[in-house]
This record gives structure tokens, sequence and C-alpha cells, in this order.
């Protein structure tokens, strides 16, 4: 019996529903929930699969799912990918796929551990050519982390004192300025397995659960296999099987605002019964799939272990 791990934490809806659906399909696999209390370098992981839903706010998972990785088990999301990625570098890399993105800067950060001094930092150019950095993104603008999620630390400025007070209350967050993009629609893609994408109605003005929107025909076919395409594009450039892809539409170009949303929120509450339902079942389909299919090094030494104790 091949078993599928859950690391998650507050969430409850999304992982006791996997592991339901992962038993009634009666596949050879069975999902449970991780159970770790300190890692041995020696020690093997019992998993094929696991599910990170976590190890970006637990540092000890991150740890432990790069020695599970490097056993052979399947980590969704990779956790080598996923620890070094950013939001500069995943814009990058959209255009380099040809997916539309807001222009983008990043900034030098605006304050730095006691240790960093003026001579640590004789590489950069003081001050910084704000108008500049102002003419080419454009106002307004979106000053957001590089690095994090959930629209935290996230400001719209709409002039420079604005973009300078913004920058001002930065402190070590390495900021972005970009591009407001003024849509008239938005929409959120759920990718799983970098092959299934679902495209629903998004509202990132309302209230966290009212966001989601049952909005059949939002999007013209056309317009949908657009967004599907370029979703997965995305994912695939970034090596992600659990993800959402949010794009902003402006005059008929979708462009994508954000899509490093490696553990994205699946709670029932969010998503809504049928886009809920959806999710557990493409989630089910991939984590049975990759368990049965697990690399070949990984089945070497599980026989290894089996063998030699």
């Amino acid at each position: 019996m091949k078993k599928v791990g859950i690391l998650a934490g507050r969430e409850r809806s999304f992982p006791t529903a996997l592991i339901e659906r992962v038993a009634a399909r009666n596949a050879g696999v069975e999902a449970e929930w991780v159970k770790l209390g300190g890692t041995a370098v020696e020690s093997l992981t019992p998993y094929a699969v696991i599910v990170d839903r976590i190890s970006h706010e637990v540092p000890y998972y991150q740890l432990f799912l790069k020695h599970a990785h490097l056993q052979g088990a399947v980590i969704i999301n990779n956790p080598f990918a996923r620890i070094v990625e950013d939001k500069f570098t995943a814009n990058y890399l959209a255009q380099r796929v040809s997916v539309a993105v807001p222009k983008t800067v990043i900034l030098p950060n605006k304050a730095y551990i006691p240790d960093i001094t003026g001579e640590s930092l004789t590489n950069l150019m003081h001050p910084l050519d704000w108008e500049m950095i102002a003419r080419y993104i454009g106002l307004p603008a979106v000053m957001k982390p590089a690095l994090g999620g959930g629209w935290k630390s996230v400001t719209i400025v709409h002039s420079l004192p604005e973009m300078l007070a913004a920058y001002d209350k930065s402190e070590q967050l390495s900021l972005m300025a970009q591009e407001f993009i003024h849509w008239d629609r938005y929409v959120r893609c759920i990718c799983i397995g970098r092959e299934k994408v679902l495209p629903i109605a998004w509202d990132p003005t309302k209230p966290h659960n009212e966001r989601y929107l049952q909005q059949p025909g939002y999007l013209s076919p056309t317009e949908t296999e657009r967004v599907v395409a370029d979703a997965l594009k995305l994912c695939r450039a970034l090596g992600h099987d659990m993800n959402t892809v949010e794009f902003a539409f402006h005059k008929g170009i979708p462009y994508a605002i954000d899509f490093t949303n490696s553990a994205p929120d699946f709670d029932i509450a969010s998503l809504g019964q049928w886009h809920f339902d959806w999710v557990v079942d493409a989630m089910t389909d991939l984590v049975i799939e990759r368990a049965l299919t697990m690399p070949e090094q990984r089945q070497m030494r599980e026989s290894y272990a089996a063998a030699f104790g």
C-alpha cells in the first residue's frame, strides 16, 4: 500500500476531504496526516507522495521535505523550487514563456540587519532615481514584497510621495514596484498537476470568503482558452503541481498578476462546494497517479531497506 502524507497547518476541510477521497478510490493508496518528532539523517520517509500545505511558515518542515525529496518521495510542490522562488524572478520567467505581466522593478532594501553598514553597500546607487522608476512603472502603481503572499504588505500608490512613503515603511522587505493594471475582469485559475486548470471569476476587492464568484460565461471560449494556456505555461515553468494563477483583464489582454501561490487557499468556505469538490477530485487523481508511478530510484531504496533493514 502506497502512502500519501498531508502536511498542513490550521486548515481542516481540504486535508480531511483528500484523505477520505483517496480511501474511497480503493486504488492501493492511502493518505494520512504526516506526524513528525525530529528527523534523523539516516531515516527513510514512508511516503511515496507528500502534499505540502504549510512549510512556507514552518522552517523545520522545509528541511524535512528536502530530505524526503532526496530519497525519491514526490513532494507537491518541489521544496527546492519553492524555497528559492520569488515574484520578481517569476515575472521574468513569465515574460520568457510569453505570458503578459505588468512592468516590474525590484528595489534595494530600505533597511538591513545590524551587521550591514554603508560600507557594505558600495554597489548601490544613492539616491535612487525615483522619478525614472515612476515614469517607467506609471502611476498608480503597486508596491508589494517579492517574497511571501496572501496580499500582505501590498500598497497601491497614486503619487511619487506615496511611493516613497510605502518604501520607507518596508523595512527589510525586498519590495517591488509594479504597474497597476486597470482591470475590468479578474480571474483566478486553480491549477493541479500542471495539466488541469479551473478558471473562476474572482474579485480581490471583496471580503476574503466572498471573492470567488459564481458567474458562468464570465469569459468567452477564446479568453478561457488563453488563460488556461497561460496558467499552464507558468506552472510548468515554475514546476508547480499545485498553484493558483491570477489574471487581470485590461483591453482584452489577461495580465498575470499573482502566480507563485504554491499553497493556495483550498478551504470549502472560500471556494464554495462545487469548486471545492473539483479541487479535491483533481488532487486525489494527482496523488494517486504520482504514488503509483513513483520514481524507480525510490522503489529501489524501498526494496533495499526491506531487504537489509
